[in-house]
């Protein structure tokens, strides 16, 4: 009988133990439309340098693939860290990653984004060998050009218990990671409430992405029980390399601190 353990790969074994030692980690989301392969390739280099965990390539709108293969071999050729795709369907997938989110889009109210993509993209990711992380994706509040494209019914950031039901159903279902996503460049991130209710019933890791833009957000988020930190519309908009490089360290100065905090309770 074939255990967990034995289908956990490099990719997935380096995020858990970078959780372990470090308390909590951040991972830099790189949006392919948003950036050149140039511009990708500076940010990671920036990120890793800041000590980021990987880097996640992917976004809510469309890209070609000829693209999406240019930013992620830029990505690969200038960092030592997993590159991981965060595919917003079939045409996010990419040869040439460590390593894919495999993930189920749980409240949406399209089967699409439930399985159905998941079943047609499933043949690449075996074809291509890239390792397969299983996650379970909940979109919270008021989640943007991700809710509108995945047809997600959001979890309203006053119902944690929501939340919690969502997590749990993910996790009883095998997925390893839970994320909970309030859009790319959201107001708002997601509570503080929200994270703790769901952590308390998860033996899975956290993550926690979408509107956070400053050290004092992340530092809560990983307060509260997030493992990973998330940050991508913040990097991009930066203005130079670096402004990349003050905005991460900020972040996982946040982090640190967060992750301080949880310990001292």
């Amino acid at each position: 009988m074939v255990s967990e353990v034995a289908l956990i790969g490099d990719v997935e074994r380096h995020l858990l133990n970078k959780i372990e030692e470090e308390g909590a980690i951040h991972i830099a989301l790189i949006d392919p439309e948003d950036v050149t392969p140039k511009l990708a390739s500076t940010i990671a280099e920036e990120a890793e340098g800041c000590q980021s965990s990987a880097i996640m390539i992917g976004g809510t709108t469309l890209v070609s693939t000829m693209h999406l293969d240019n930013v992620v071999k830029a990505v690969k050729s200038a960092v030592k860290i997993p590159v991981i795709l965060f595919p917003n369907n079939i045409t996010g997938i990419s040869r040439y990653a460590d390593a894919i989110w495999f993930m189920s889009l749980l409240n949406s109210s399209d089967p699409y984004f439930i399985a159905g993509a998941q079943v047609l993209g499933a043949p690449l990711v075996k074809k291509f060998g890239l390792e397969p992380i299983p996650m379970g994706y909940i979109i919270v509040g008021e989640a943007g050009a991700v809710g509108v494209i995945g047809r997600a019914c959001p979890i309203p950031h006053n119902k944690p218990e929501l939340a919690v039901a969502y997590a749990l159903a993910a996790q009883y279902l095998g997925m390893r990671f839970i994320y909970l996503e309030a859009g790319s460049g959201a107001k708002r991130p997601v509570s503080k409430e929200m994270i703790r209710a769901v952590k308390a019933v998860l033996e899975v890791p956290l993550i926690v992405g979408g509107g956070i833009r400053t050290s004092q957000h992340a530092e809560d988020a990983v307060a509260a029980g997030s493992d990973i930190i998330v940050t991508g519309t913040l990097l991009e908009e930066s203005s130079s390399r670096e402004e990349v490089r003050e905005r991460i360290k900020k972040i996982i100065e946040g982090i640190k601190e967060g992750v301080n905090r949880r310990y001292k309770r």
